[in-house]
């Protein structure tokens, strides 16, 4: 006698029976493969090589050195530029605007557009071809003062009156002290002599030029310091 099992009529598989590995449960939903972007990815290794460069360039050229001017004495405004104002100095090329050292012989027939600093590196802007303070209507006058007609200290650049004060032969009542000039610039300054007088060199208008050399021949000059016009 043969014995089989039929289907429960409800759908379910007989007992003792396990679903198979085709079944709806075992199955997984379908994963999209990954999308590649070739174009970003260029661009990433273009800008982690261009980055790379830009470094290497910026180190290769701050090891560039050239020769520039460099100023070691204080020139006022105005003032031709000594040669003893200017130095040589080592400096890496970073496109600074610079006055290169081989140009010294041209600095030193210029004149100062600003009051130049020691220790500031040169810049063509910092200089001019001609002087309002030494110019057209303007004179160099040189005074050979004694002690007491002269400030103490009194450097090149810096800005005086020039007095005139007679000597105790004038007489009071034809010849009374004033100012020749309310603002002159000193030109130089020379060292004392033996008989206790200085040299000093000052810019004045032309106007006024021969009667301050008159009266320095006299001895009857003499200089007040202004530092607060320097």
């Amino acid at each position: 006698m043969r014995i089989s099992e039929k289907p429960s009529h409800d759908g379910r598989a007989p007992v003792g029976e396990r679903p198979g590995l085709s079944g709806p449960a075992s199955r997984k939903l379908p994963v999209p493969p990954r999308e590649r972007k070739p174009a970003l990815a260029a661009l990433a290794v273009l800008l982690i090589l261009g980055g790379s460069l830009a470094a290497t360039l910026l180190v290769m050229r701050s090891g560039d050195r050239v020769s520039a001017v460099r100023i070691v004495e204080q020139v006022g405004a105005g003032q031709l530029i000594p040669a003893s104002a200017i130095q040589e100095v080592q400096i890496a090329d970073t496109g600074i605007d610079y006055v290169p050292w081989r140009f010294s012989d041209r600095v030193v027939k210029t004149y100062a557009a600003v009051t130049l600093l020691p220790g500031t590196l040169l810049t063509e802007q910092m200089v001019s071809a001609d002087s309002d303070e030494v110019g057209p209507g303007k004179a160099i006058v040189g005074l050979a003062l004694k002690a007491g007609q002269v400030p103490s200290g009194l450097i090149k650049g810096d800005m005086v009156q020039v007095i005139y004060v007679p000597s105790a032969g004038r007489g009071s009542s034809t010849a009374q002290q004033r100012v020749l000039a309310s603002a002159a610039r000193v030109e130089s300054v020379g060292s004392a002599e033996r008989s206790g007088s200085g040299l000093v060199s000052v810019v004045v208008d032309t106007s006024v030029a021969p009667t301050v050399a008159l009266y320095a021949s006299s001895g009857e000059i003499a200089l007040i310091e202004l530092p607060g016009a320097k």
